[in-house]
């Protein structure tokens, strides 16, 4: 009884399902536009020898952050096309930055990658943010995967979202 009663509570707070539970795309047309700005953040680790490689601009494949960063922008304008239940999105702007990461203590390296994207509209653009960092990642591995196929892509995340009725969230260390 007790599952029931909880699934009941969390269809209450999920804005896509509806009354009985079934999914929906949220209806924002009378939401007023503001300005909108979410920041998304994966990880991929690798071999040292591999981030040397990709800096060094050794990849067989031509320039690794140039094309990741290419299509983490790319993916951001497309989210809506990946994500049924996202809205299509009017993007004022979409970064991909790629940061080298030297060797750690486990002997990998990794390479951080940070998605920005903003708009000026009635919902928000945190998975334009994350779609963003995830493909960027994804094309980082599939150009260096004959290289580094142990490669792994993690840790994606919202860092920060702002704009809305809900205001401004920022990732706390902890979390």
């Amino acid at each position: 009884m007790a599952a029931a009663d909880n699934t009941a509570g969390r269809h209450e707070r999920l804005t896509h399902l509806d009354e009985r539970g079934e999914v929906r795309m949220v209806d924002v047309g009378g939401k007023p536009g503001t300005r909108r700005r979410a920041v998304a953040s994966a990880l991929v680790t690798m071999r040292p020898e591999t981030l040397g490689m990709i800096v060094e601009g050794r990849a067989p494949k031509g320039d690794v952050f140039a094309t990741a960063r290419i299509a983490g922008i790319m993916a951001s304008k497309r989210t809506s096309e990946l994500v049924p239940m996202c809205h299509p999105i009017a993007l004022t702007h979409a970064s991909v930055e790629l940061e080298p990461v030297p060797t750690d203590s486990t002997g990998h390296a990794t390479v951080r990658i940070t998605a920005t994207c903003e708009t000026t509209g009635p919902t928000g653009v945190e998975m334009e943010a994350l779609t963003a960092a995830s493909v960027a990642g994804l094309t980082l591995y599939d150009m260096c995967k004959a290289v580094d196929r142990g490669m792994v892509l993690g840790e994606v995340m919202l860092l920060e979202k702002d704009g809305g009725a809900s205001g401004r969230w920022t990732r706390e260390e902890d979390e």
